[in-house]
């Protein structure tokens, strides 16, 4: 789990809730059915208007990995390369078929099925490069979901705002209905505000890294692969690989 996400998540609801308390405020102030349905269903309607279905579906898989990111051991990985290449080495790359057939990452696996099928090193780049970029391309597309939605809320929130003024202006000579007016116009402003800048854009942020991090260990995966393709000696594998430390 990612303890930094669970911490910041609770911290930026802490901040809001204790500085409305330590204001004079009270919880009831900051709740309100209908702002929270502008907000929070024009958002989600917007979103998904302009989302396709694939994108959405894949979104809704990635929101975990803000909590719950995959483990991606680059120094693990090197390690794999390493014995891989020292089978390669002893056995010949048949030797590598029993490892192909036990991995547990697809993209290893294809790729160590690929050399063990004895395809040309360009012929294993092509074939990992398009895995590569497709994967990479889906998950970003798929978290801009949640950046667009932290876009659209401030803006709803702000039409929320403008609906809760017209409903006072309307209302002017019965003061019984001001109140609710006004509370709906300033809470659907922040909640709009809070929702984007507090959720919706760090959980963007958050997965677009997770995406990245991945990308740059099948990056890694790929140098490996081709190198023993190659031939190369494991020693210079491995200091080649270093370099994707961080």
């Amino acid at each position: 789990m990612d303890i930094l996400s669970l911490i910041g998540l609770a911290m930026a609801f802490i901040a809001i809730i204790g500085g409305n308390f330590l204001e004079g405020g009270h919880i009831g102030a900051l709740i309100n059915g209908p702002a929270a349905l502008i907000v929070f269903g024009g958002t989600l309607g917007a979103a998904l208007l302009q989302t396709p279905v694939s994108h959405f579906k894949r979104g809704l898989q990635l929101l975990r990995w803000a909590f719950f990111p995959p483990v991606t051991d680059m120094q693990r990985g090197i390690n794999s390369i390493i014995g891989w290449s020292m089978v390669a080495r002893k056995d010949g790359l048949l030797g590598l078929e029993s490892i192909a057939d036990a991995e547990p990452d697809p993209y290893a696996r294809k790729g160590l099925q690929l050399l063990v099928d004895g395809a040309e090193p360009e012929n294993i780049r092509s074939v990992l490069e398009v895995d590569f970029y497709t994967q990479e391309s889906r998950d970003l597309q798929a978290a801009r979901i949640y950046e667009s939605m932290g876009g659209y809320a401030p803006t709803v929130g702000i039409i929320g705002a403008v609906m809760g003024l017209i409903h006072v202006m309307g209302n002017l000579a019965d003061p019984s209905q001001l109140g609710t007016g006004i509370a709906v116009a300033f809470v659907a402003t922040i909640y709009g505000v809070a929702v984007a800048n507090l959720i919706l854009l760090p959980l963007a942020g958050k997965i677009k890294t997770v995406v990245l991090r991945q990308s740059r260990y099948r990056e890694m995966m790929l140098e490996g692969l081709l190198s023993i393709a190659d031939g190369e000696n494991p020693r210079s594998i491995e200091m080649k690989l270093q370099g994707f430390l961080e």
